[in-house]
């Protein structure tokens, strides 16, 4: 039975296009990740042009933003490899410091994604990081090839024909053609994303905002963005925090199964939860509440139910507004209600709502640092293309990730591995493990990306914090330990609550955060923090 299933699910992520694929991108082979350094090696310095930028900030592009804060644009090379080459434009967002008189210098900071707008994430919620902002310049910035640093674009979304039982070669071709629409709708940047690239362009910013080491907060993907930084130019790493820290190791295929054990964790924490609330639609038994849930999905699957505007939700789209509610306790009575809604009432707008599909009410709460603003929807003079999201995330997944292993399968021989595989997935997550089986075709028809991050082993740099939070659905615990031992010079917060990522969350990981960013002060060993405080 889970063939037919798998099948129905592969279509319709094919047909809904980037959402749900991460947005197919087409670029040649990068090139050769660089060797590990924080300077040239001899003769005249290539980037010196660069590094002599002088910054001029102005208004911003993003409205509204803070009344202090105020934008730049710093050029990098388009490739490090050829500089003289051309340029990418890479747009930055500056809050200075409270406290001039006691300024340590530029925090950057990376919300996640990748894809995310660090403009944005920095206007959203600036409160956040008041405690760093005394001391500290609060930097975001737009990755290349995200929100205004050049935005690569797929075309924007298609109007794609589901077929329930569309066979594996016409879903490659599919996938084929969103391809072609990433190269015709992206500039010449969707050659040179990565995070490898991003990193040296960090390296770039760095110098033009004059610090001697850079200081950095990275959560989620920022995490990775953090590490290769720290592989890269060991000599310049200054104050370092990755919150939701993220895998250097896994391929695609393993980060997909990992994140389906992760989510479904989270999905028994939020049973448990709803299990002692008043009114929840699956009850008291925790274990028939997992059953309920995963059947209600697979009934999506066959039998969607349509809103009131006529949008249809199937298990697949039912999958990603649970899993979207999963990221904060703060959003756990919206899927709550969101469920019972769909149960008793056969109505989906609650499901739709928290995927923001619909009008109906949202939470209060900030955002989470890993999720600020979509850019697109910024009032900015210069607009953002509505999938940029989608396909900068599928363009730096794809540019670091080395294995197209599928590219060489016959579509036959696909469609087998991956019925192969339903039966693991599905053995770990009955709600997503089949979702999550449609990241193997994520990079599909694109060249191999760079082995750098995945050789990434001691590389020397200074000791540095990680945050890992026990019931994070989208980072799971593991990958702390993980990064922490390629890493060689980190300490853990050993984060025991719900939700990604802990800073925002969390007081006493807050403390250790702002204790280590601020003063230097950095535990022995690893240390824990209690859920809830």
């Amino acid at each position: 039975m889970h063939r037919s299933r798998v099948r129905r699910v592969i279509a319709a992520g094919v047909a809904a296009g980037a959402m749900l694929l991460a947005s197919l991108g087409a670029v040649p082979a990068p090139t050769p990740a660089p060797t590990p350094t924080s300077a040239p090696t001899g003769g005249d310095d290539p980037l010196a042009r660069f590094h002599a930028q002088h910054v001029r900030w102005g208004d911003c592009p993003e409205k509204p933003v803070p009344a202090e804060m105020r934008c730049a644009v710093v050029e990098v090379p388009l490739d490090y490899a050829a500089p003289g080459k051309g340029t990418v434009k890479v747009a930055l967002g500056r809050i200075p410091a409270t406290d001039p008189d006691r300024r340590i210098g530029s925090l950057l900071i990376n919300f996640g994604g990748p894809g995310a707008s660090g403009m944005a994430g920095l206007a959203a919620d600036p409160k956040l990081f008041a405690d760093l902002g005394e001391r500290y310049d609060l930097i975001g910035f737009d990755p290349r090839g995200v929100g205004h640093s050049d935005p690569v674009s797929c075309g924007g979304a298609q109007q794609a024909e589901e077929a329930p039982n569309a066979d594996m070669a016409a879903a490659l071709a599919t996938l084929r053609a969103e391809v072609k629409r990433c190269e015709a709708n992206s500039g010449p940047v969707l050659a040179h994303m990565g995070t490898v690239e991003v990193a040296r362009d960090m390296d770039v910013m760095r110098r033009v905002l004059g610090d001697e080491k850079l200081n950095f907060l990275g959560f989620s993907y920022g995490s990775r963005l953090g590490a290769v930084y720290a592989a890269l130019f060991p000599r310049t790493t200054g104050r370092m925090v990755l919150d939701g820290v993220d895998t250097l190791t896994e391929s695609l295929t393993e980060q997909a199964l990992v994140s389906a054990r992760g989510q479904q964790q989270a999905l028994d924490n939020f049973l448990t939860w709803c299990a002692h609330q008043t009114g929840c639609v699956y009850g008291t038994n925790t274990r028939t509440a997992k059953e309920k849930v995963a059947a209600l999905v697979e009934r999506l699957d066959t039998e969607p139910l349509v809103g009131h505007d006529g949008i249809p939700v199937s298990g697949l789209v039912a999958t990603l507004a649970i899993g979207q509610a999963l990221y904060s306790q703060s959003t756990w009575p919206a899927l709550a209600k969101a469920l019972a809604q769909a149960e008793r009432k056969h109505d989906p707008a609650g499901l739709l709502a928290l995927i923001g599909l619909t009008e109906s009410p949202q939470p209060t709460d900030p955002p989470e640092p890993s999720d600020p603003p979509d850019p697109a929807q910024a009032d900015g003079s210069d607009p953002v293309p509505a999938d940029n999201l989608a396909a900068a995330l599928a363009a730096v997944t794809c540019a670091d990730d080395p294995d197209r292993s599928i590219d060489k399968a016959t579509p036959a021989a696909l469609e087998k591995e991956i019925n192969a595989l339903a039966e693991e997935f599905l053995q770990v997550s009955k709600v997503f493990g089949v979702a999550q089986l449609l990241s193997v075709l994520t990079c599909y028809g694109r060249p191999p990306g760079t082995d750098f991050i995945r050789k990434i082993d001691h590389p020397g740099a200074p000791p540095m914090l990680l945050v890992g939070t026990r019931g994070d659905p989208a980072t799971p615990y593991e990958w702390t330990e993980e990064t922490a031992e390629r890493l060689g010079s980190a300490v853990i917060v050993d984060h025991k609550g719900d939700g990604h990522t802990g800073y925002a969350s969390s007081r006493c990981v807050g403390q250790y955060v702002d204790d280590f960013l601020l003063y230097g002060r950095l535990p022995s060993g690893t240390r824990s923090c209690p859920a809830g405080e």
